[in-house]
């Protein structure tokens, strides 16, 4: 008996799974998803929780890299992070995370990176008052001259747009960062600031869409996609929308109202192969590779 309840508990976990990515697929392969510029259809996971990978390799092949550094804070272990693929890519960065805990798992996971000198991992509970003091020494920006690095991707789960909005040591040309999909365009909401907030696992965390266009905006960044779980959104600097040619790189209007995604928490964790492991990448950069694609 325990074994047949064994069998079918497995059996709808695999329904359960293959109904979650054929509806994953339907959603990449829907029209709304297939116009010009949009970045949902790009979508796909190889350490990333959802489908930020994808995205992310996405913008950086209609952008071009630039100094192949990235920041992160609220990676956890460094399993499962918007910007462990950049990693094994062969770029640089700066993890932070508030646990004592994660911070080993993420140096044990991450040791060869570490070890060769291209990955910094510090534990750092970030506030609005502290993050400048904790980016702009890494990535050597101050206020009155900020750093450009290719990406920063603030999840913290809570203080995440007054994080954004301290910001003022480090420029990225792109950034990631979570909104609060349970409150659809355009609705303005923001969680009260709290230095020492921790997400409680309601919907009381982090901002709406709308307000973190609005804040994009007056910050010089324009809002040009989020994932389909309605988790994450893209925003990429206005100095990098248009290619030489003038043409826009990303589906306009950079809004709220054009790019929200609802919340569809049900896709994340879907998994992308086997297990992440972690080691040298030993092939060398190539030309032709997807990250590496040339400035448009």
């Amino acid at each position: 008996m325990f074994g047949a309840g064994k069998r079918v508990l497995q059996q709808s976990k695999v329904a359960n799974r293959i109904a979650l990515e054929r509806w994953w697929d339907e959603l990449r392969g829907s029209p709304r998803a297939r116009e010009p510029g949009r970045l949902i259809a790009h979508g796909r996971k190889t350490y990333s929780q959802n489908d930020e990978d994808g995205i992310v390799l996405e913008i950086f092949n209609r952008i071009g890299e630039g100094d192949r550094r990235f920041i992160e804070f609220g990676v956890q272990a460094g399993v499962e992070c918007n910007t462990a693929l950049l990693l094994m890519a062969g770029w640089s960065g700066l993890w932070l995370d508030g646990s004592d805990k994660y911070v080993a798992a993420a140096k044990g996971h991450q040791a060869v990176a570490v070890g060769q000198g291209r990955l910094t991992v510090e534990k750092a509970f970030v506030t609005a008052e502290n993050i400048d003091g904790l980016l702009g020494p890494w990535a050597g920006g101050t206020a009155a001259k900020p750093a450009s690095v290719d990406l920063l991707s603030i999840d913290i789960d809570g203080n995440d747009y007054w994080i954004w909005d301290a910001i003022t040591a480090v420029r990225p040309r792109v950034l990631i960062i979570e909104y609060n999909a349970a409150y659809p365009p355009p609705v303005a909401f923001v969680a009260e600031y709290k230095a020492d907030r921790v997400w409680d696992g309601g919907n009381y965390h982090s901002a709406s869409l709308a307000s973190l266009e609005a804040l994009g905006r007056a910050k010089g960044y324009a809002l040009v996609g989020c994932n389909l779980s309605g988790a994450n959104a893209f925003f990429v600097r206005e100095d990098e929308l248009a290619g030489s040619d003038g043409q826009a790189r990303f589906a306009a209007p950079y809004t709220a109202a054009n790019h929200y995604e609802p919340p569809r928490y049900d896709l994340s964790g879907l998994p992308s192969g086997h297990p992440p492991r972690f080691g040298v990448n030993a092939a060398p950069p190539l030309s032709s590779s997807p990250l590496l694609g040339a400035k448009t």
